[in-house]
């Protein structure tokens, strides 16, 4: 899995106060079309008569040693298997009510709580709440995002692909099946922007929080600790809907 892009406020271009227009869209790939052809029922039919009064009809003999050859052969023999992939969840729930109030005054002052959700091609599967605000100087910034995939190995695997790509951070204990949190410092234009990312998987459930922050005034970003500590509290609150209750 990939994270969703950043916008114009994000650490790759440094945001402004003009700068707080973002758009964001996610796709998902269109489901295969699957096609069958059934034979003409009359060639069903000669065929059957020809098995049965032909010279390659079957004797009773015959059909007594194949039913016998049938019944000693094991059960998985004769019956695929059709134990089904492990999967917990099957919808994504509500991103702008993961996280408490309390916690989105205090990661972004200035923003109005309710959050504002992006617009997903399938809301059932990925679903993404956006909330930022500028107050004086100072911007931050927050994303939580939630992402279900077909199964647990899934979302393991991309789980995986993704710590790979954001080397340099580490382990979050205690928080899901597994979680990791990553900080970076961008700088465009003389201006710092911080940027912190916790990943976290629950079974098929993939979790990503985005922090950020920057300061107009002074051009220098908040610290690295309290990016990242931001990042994980509100992580930790995005799991929980999760955890208590969540599995289709």
């Amino acid at each position: 899995m990939r994270l969703a892009s950043r916008p114009q406020c994000g650490p790759r271009s440094a945001p402004s106060p003009t700068k707080c227009a973002h758009v964001r869209s996610s796709s998902l790939p269109l489901p295969l079309a699957l096609t069958a052809r059934l034979s003409p029922v009359v060639v069903l039919a000669a065929a059957g008569w020809a098995m049965s009064s032909g010279p390659f009809a079957a004797t009773p003999a015959a059909e007594h040693k194949e039913e016998r050859k049938t019944a000693n052969q094991p059960a998985s023999a004769s019956a695929p298997a059709t134990a089904a992939a492990s999967k917990a969840y099957s919808a994504a729930p509500s991103p702008c009510a993961s996280v408490a109030k309390k916690t989105i005054t205090s990661l972004v002052p200035g923003a109005k709580t309710a959050g504002k959700e992006i617009p997903s091609t399938d809301a059932k599967l990925r679903r993404t709440c956006s909330w930022n605000a500028l107050k004086g100087y100072d911007y931050r910034w927050l994303d939580v995002s939630y992402e279900i995939v077909e199964s647990d190995a899934a979302a393991q695997k991309s789980y995986q692909e993704t710590v790979s790509e954001k080397s340099g951070g580490g382990e979050v204990p205690g928080v899901g099946d597994s979680g990791y949190s990553v900080v970076n410092l961008a700088t465009e234009d003389k201006q710092q922007t911080r940027e912190g990312v916790v990943l976290v998987r629950v079974s098929n459930a993939l979790v990503t929080v985005t922090y950020n922050g920057s300061d107009f005034e002074t051009k220098k970003a908040p610290s690295a600790d309290e990016i990242n500590k931001g990042a994980i509290k509100a992580a930790k609150e995005a799991v929980a809907p999760l955890q208590d209750g969540g599995k289709s």
